[in-house]
């Protein structure tokens, strides 16, 4: 029978949010008691009245655990490094936002953005109804999926500020979680990028054309002024953003209400253009000169001929098609002459049928004519003249690059974790308020996508930037009753969700910095008075026009969308690694979850970087893998009682079970070596060589116990103990040997050792080797029985039957840093050992030390030997072990023979 106190068992019940030697307050007494000394410090609770005035009641222990809150670890440390910036601000508001405030609406304004109106009929008119819902069914199950994985997450603890980058670096430790939230930094740096490029497209293009710099002065220049234009005015509204981030980020957050409001009222503005087309369609009508589109604003009227009084002259049109105005002799574009020019309706509404069309996708390459299946067409084979005056495509489309496309309108849902700081009960609203947003907008998505292809014609669905209307947006065409509505709303609404990317993305760097598990980004965790990101937020602004000088929102939107994934990717593996462990501090509140659901998001993560864009997904697992890499070499010195720690720890349990089925193959034989130190007074490594001779030996690989034996009692010596261990595992971090340290306390030097060589290692992975410093003070040794140490070794040793190793000299062994350009490592092979003496040097030669040096190996011959045969049979049995070295046979003669 155990029984434990209640202190014991709330310990189990509720984890510790410290590591290392960091002091941490218990739940429900404060470290403060302890150093004032009060009566309730290290009391338990009181069991009998009259002890009511010295220990604590269970109404204060109760008090104390209510408040109590399981921050994520690490997140304490964050705390203390702003402690001499919070203590010039005033006190915090208490947490008082509620689902619909501060999470639900958050996620809408930051899913819904730029595609959803420049983008999503475009895709709608490519791939078809039938192709663009998989496409929207792909994304948000994806992000469905994700968020359901961090409802798990939210509910299992409080996220505090940083969001997803505190989630994965919580759950997957320094490492993942620096590599990871890089990634979604850069994501969401790249996210303002497109923001502000959209915003300049809707400028440019819909609100006021006139104010291009750049002209093309013919059809083939006209690309790169349009890339120039966006540079130009992208970098200035990325200035005037950053200076109003730099400035007042208050009133950017103030404004986000004004933001949503532009989006709701610009999607309510589609519906109800949609239900009246039904009824009264808008009149937009596009002109077709046999099956091509044609660009409606380079004439007036979609005719050949007009007529002015009583005469037939030509149009428009016909002079931009034709050389000569005179009718009598044309000198016109061949398809211009045998094709007729209609007129049909670019909006023919909800109850035309023309969503039979638009079922299926209709892929163009770059510089293709956009054209109409049924009208009549007389095809001309040569090559097309006066391409200006056609609506064509500007870049080569596929279903792959249109996922890659459409995935940022499914990104955004990390708003509401991001706030739970300033929630009431995050643990409750984060999941609804995600899911719902997400469901939402799901359906305004799918809904969308019947609704464009019901409602527009395929042609006008495929014109990306409305030439065929008269330069008009797309989508506003349909919105009623204007479509100024759509332009205005969605030019806000796009610069609304830029200036919130462009604050978030500096913070979560912060975050980043703060954690100081990336050294070089230190300084971006320093800021103004007020704790706002300056340095932060100076780097995300070059990096943003990084994306800004690409100019294309086509070419930025992969690039988020690579980012995004690789976030998401993490935190569903997070969850699935939590689960499969079933870590004790892993119990997640949210009923819905299951693990097969985040492997289910982790491989739908995976799948969409490959299909959307296969060379962005491995670029971006690169960079994740080059930071993972970083940190790791560097050392994060970060215990958040990761995932991957208890994944290491799964793994080697299993590993070490798997060793126990059977003893190794020889094949499989390699040196697992035990280390016995000596140590001096003042517990300083005698002999620091003989570490420097098993690096060499090793080469970094295998296993290594450095044991060292302290002559005394265990309860007394314990402080003696821990510092010998910390000077050896100082030493082997100087010599680079990587290993495991062992001292043990006994009360004879030689007993100690006999431990060592029988209890050293785990399972399968002992050690089968013992190297030991040769016994130079024996004789001058106070006890006169020291030499009997090393003798009683060999003898342990071998009755062990593990193999021997007695460097002499040891002192004067080269160090790591030397190098032998020649010279040889020689080898007397007098007593057969099964070739442990050829693999010993040829392990050695491994090492860089030792890597030009040549081997020689030395066999005595007596005097009945054939020593000429000696030679041959030594020189193939190192061919059959595949072992180069110089073989050499040395005859002994009778007087040199032992009498």
């Amino acid at each position: 029978m155990v029984t434990l106190s209640s202190t014991e068992v709330l310990n189990t019940v509720v984890p510790e949010t410290g590591h290392g030697n960091h002091k941490e307050d218990s739940p429900f007494l404060s470290s403060a008691d302890a150093d004032r000394k009060t009566d309730f410090y290290d009391r338990n609770l009181a069991l009998f009245e009259e002890e009511l005035d010295i220990r604590p009641k269970v109404s204060s222990l109760l008090s104390r655990l209510v408040n109590y809150t399981n921050i994520t670890q690490g997140a304490r440390e964050h705390e203390e490094a702003e402690n001499t910036e919070t203590s010039r601000r005033k006190a915090p508001k208490s947490p008082n936002m509620g689902t619909l405030m501060g999470v639900y609406l958050p996620c809408l304004q930051n899913i819904f953005g730029v595609i959803l109106f420049l983008r999503l009929t475009w895709i709608v008119g490519t791939a078809g109804i039938v192709q663009s819902f998989l496409i929207v069914l792909m994304c948000c199950s994806c992000t469905m999926l994700t968020a359901i994985s961090m409802s798990a997450i939210a509910t299992n603890g409080v996220v505090p500020a940083g969001g997803a980058y505190f989630m994965i670096s919580r759950s997957l430790g320094a490492e993942f979680g620096g590599a990871v939230g890089i990634c979604f930094y850069l994501g969401t740096t790249f996210a303002a990028a497109m923001y502000i490029l959209g915003a300049i497209e809707i400028f440019l293009k819909y609100l006021v054309p006139q104010a291009a710099i750049f002209h093309a002065s013919d059809h083939h220049g006209g690309d790169s002024a349009i890339l120039n234009n966006m540079r130009v005015y992208g970098t200035i509204c990325l200035s005037l953003m950053a200076v109003v981030v730099f400035v007042g980020v208050k009133y950017v957050n103030k404004l986000a209400s004004l933001f949503l409001a532009c989006v709701i009222i610009s999607i309510v503005s589609i519906y109800a253009g949609a239900i009246k087309s039904v009824f009264q369609p808008p009149d937009f009508s596009i002109c077709m000169l046999g099956n091509r589109t044609l660009v409606r604003d380079q004439f007036d009227v979609c005719s050949k001929t007009v007529l002015e009084g009583n005469v037939t002259v030509p149009s428009q049109l016909w002079r931009n098609f034709c050389s000569s105005g005179n009718m009598s002799s044309p000198q016109c574009d061949d398809y211009f002459n045998q094709n007729n020019v209609t007129e049909i309706q670019g909006i023919p509404g909800l109850a035309s049928g023309i969503i039979r069309d638009n079922m299926w996708g209709d892929y163009l390459e770059k510089g293709q004519i956009l054209e109409k299946a049924g009208l009549p067409s007389v095809d001309v084979h040569r090559a097309v003249e006066s391409v200006g005056l056609y609506v064509s495509a500007d870049i080569a489309t596929s279903f792959t690059l249109l996922v890659g496309i459409f995935f940022p309108s499914a990104t955004g849902i990390m708003a509401g974790s991001n706030r739970s700081g300033d929630l009431k009960d995050a643990q409750k609203s984060i999941p609804i308020g995600t899911i719902l947003a997400i469901t939402t907008t799901t359906l305004v998505y799918f809904s969308s996508v019947v609704l464009f292809g019901a409602c527009i014609e395929g042609a006008v669905l495929r014109d990306k930037f409305g030439d065929a209307v008269s330069k008009n947006l797309v989508v506003g065409t349909l919105s009623w009753p204007s479509p100024w509505v759509i332009v205005i709303g969605s030019f806000f609404s796009t610069v609304g969700a830029g200036l919130q990317s462009l604050t978030g993305a500096p913070r979560l760097l912060q975050a980043i910095a703060k954690d100081n598990i990336i050294p070089f980004l230190r300084v971006f965790g320093h800021g103004k008075a007020n704790g706002e990101p300056t340095w932060a937020l100076l780097l995300t602004g070059l990096i943003a026009e990084l994306g800004i000088l690409i100019a294309s929102l086509d070419m930025v939107a992969p690039i988020l969308s690579m980012f995004f994934l690789m976030c998401y990717l993490f935190v569903n593996l997070a969850c699935a690694v939590q689960t499969l462990l079933r870590t004790p501090n892993w119990r997640p509140r949210f009923k819905y979850y299951h693990w097969a659901l985040s492997f289910l998001g982790m491989s739908m993560c995976l799948a969409l970087m490959f299909i959307s864009s296969w060379y962005y997904a491995i670029v971006a697992m690169c960079i994740a893998g080059m930071i993972y890499k970083y940190i790791e070499y560097q050392g994060a010195e970060k215990e958040w009682g990761d995932g991957i720690r208890g994944l290491s720890l799964s793994a080697a349990r299993y590993s070490l079970l798997r060793l126990e089925h059977g003893p190794p193959h020889t094949k499989n034989w390699r040196p697992q070596v035990l280390v016995l130190l000596k140590l001096d007074e003042d517990l300083h490594v005698k002999y620091p060589r003989l570490l420097t001779f098993v690096s060499q030996l090793k080469a970094g690989k295998g296993l290594t116990i450095v044991g060292s034996v302290i002559q005394g009692q265990f309860l007394d010596s314990y402080g003696e103990t821990q510092a010998s261990e910390q000077a050896v595992k100082n030493m082997m971090e100087i010599e680079r040997v990587k290993g495991f340290c062992q001292v043990v306390v006994a009360s004879k030097v030689r007993e100690g050792i006999a431990h060592l060589i029988q209890s050293c290692g785990l399972g399968g992975m002992k050690h089968n080797t013992v190297v030991m410093g040769w016994p130079y003070g024996w004789r001058q040794s106070e006890d006169p029985r020291a030499w009997k140490t090393f003798i009683n070794t060999v003898r342990c040793t071998t009755a062990a039957h593990l193999a021997l190793m007695v460097p002499k000299n040891v002192s004067f062994y080269p160090s790591n840093h030397e190098r032998f350009t020649e010279g040889t490592i020689d080898v007397w092979w007098i007593v057969h050992d099964g070739g442990m003496l050829m693999l010993l040097p040829f392990l050695l030669k491994q090492h860089k030390v030792w890597r030009k040096c040549k081997m020689r190996i030395f066999t005595v011959a007596q005097m009945d030997d054939n020593s000429i045969q000696m030679k041959k049979d030594l020189a193939t049995f190192l061919y059959q072990l595949r072992i180069e070295a110089e073989v050499e046979v040395v005859e002994m003669m009778v007087r040199d023979e032992p009498p």
